[in-house]
């Protein structure tokens, strides 16, 4: 796949081109409907199916303080909007100087002059150029000037069994992804992405409490990218930066056994005998944690040794939940 962060990279002569337009913050079961929609709209017409999307998040741009929070970073949206077979991505920067531009001046800069678009996949509720005055007719209009088809996906979206919505179900959305996060639901959150929410982040030094209780952890550093859903322990993956998959449960949250700790996600990767931890080093690596189900809610005991009892129930049934997980979501 073609990834240029900028309309100036795209080599002079691309195309033609077949092109959507969207943040694609997830990249779910929605998202991929239409993608496999354009893909085949450029083969039919032999052209390149190209995804314009932006960075930051437009919101982040223009409602900082009331912005959602994304549900992935910039590297697995980029790595999961490749897997989708497209041929190129365009992630254009977002500045009120882009937002400025109208939709006409968008059109011809970016899709006619900058990718030579043959067609463009939009749907009915599409909104582009200053103050989102652009919309259906009015890509129809430019299309119809500037000699582009206007294809347009009559739901742009699908229910969790991947078939298009129909009148009355819930079609799959970034929205419903972080509702069904806040309430640590990740198994609803997985069957509308298709695949199990991760993190990716730094494996940092903690305070070492796990590895003197026996369960040592890897820290993801705060600065991590990736929802984080609610508190509470997770059976799940941690994915090394040689992309080894490892078992683990995942707790999220602040201890309420220990007093002054702040939130955190961390992964105590099972069946590794303690002798062995030192070998199996991840500070300073870059790991990803993936999250299969949640288990429990945060409790605060009585104590190290009724924590140490329930970390030992929290890995047994981690260990049953992954040897059962189906790697399809559906």
């Amino acid at each position: 796949m073609y990834y240029w962060r900028d309309l100036a990279d795209v080599p002079e002569g691309f195309g033609p081109a077949v092109v959507t337009i969207g943040n694609f913050d997830g990249v779910h079961r929605g998202h991929q409907s239409v993608l496999q929609q354009l893909v085949e709209a450029a083969r039919e017409r032999d052209a390149a199916a190209v995804v314009i999307s932006f960075e930051p998040h437009p919101a982040q741009v223009h409602r900082p303080e009331s912005a959602p929070e994304l549900i992935m970073g910039l590297q697995d949206r980029v790595e999961t909007l490749a897997d989708t077979g497209i041929d190129g991505l365009l992630m254009m920067h977002y500045t009120l100087d882009l937002a400025a531009q109208t939709p006409e001046e968008f059109v011809r800069s970016v899709l006619v002059d900058g990718l030579r678009a043959k067609a463009v996949v939009i749907g009915h509720d599409v909104r582009f150029g200053r103050g989102n005055s652009g919309d259906l007719s009015t890509m129809q209009a430019l299309g119809n000037q500037l000699g582009f088809d206007v294809i347009v996906i009559d739901d742009f979206g699908s229910n969790l069994q991947g078939k298009t919505a129909a009148a009355g179900e819930r079609r799959c959305s970034s929205t419903w992804v972080r509702e069904a996060l806040v309430a640590g639901d990740v198994t609803t959150a997985a069957r509308i992405l298709g695949r199990p929410h991760r993190m990716r982040g730094e494996v940092v030094h903690g305070a070492a409490r796990g590895r003197a209780l026996g369960f040592p952890t890897a820290n993801l550093a705060p600065e991590s990218t990736g929802f984080i859903p609610a508190d509470g322990i997770y059976a799940g993956w941690l994915i090394d930066s040689s992309q080894v998959r490892w078992p683990a449960a995942i707790s999220v949250g602040s201890n309420p056994t220990f007093e002054g700790v702040s939130r955190q996600v961390e992964a105590h990767v099972i069946d590794r005998p303690l002798e062995e931890i030192d070998v199996f080093d991840l500070y300073g690596q870059t790991v990803i944690v993936e999250f299969v189900r949640r288990l429990r809610g945060m409790v605060a005991y009585r104590g190290p040794e009724a924590l140490i009892d329930q970390m030992r129930l929290d890995v047994a049934q981690t260990r049953t939940v992954l040897s059962t997980e189906q790697r399809t979501y559906g």
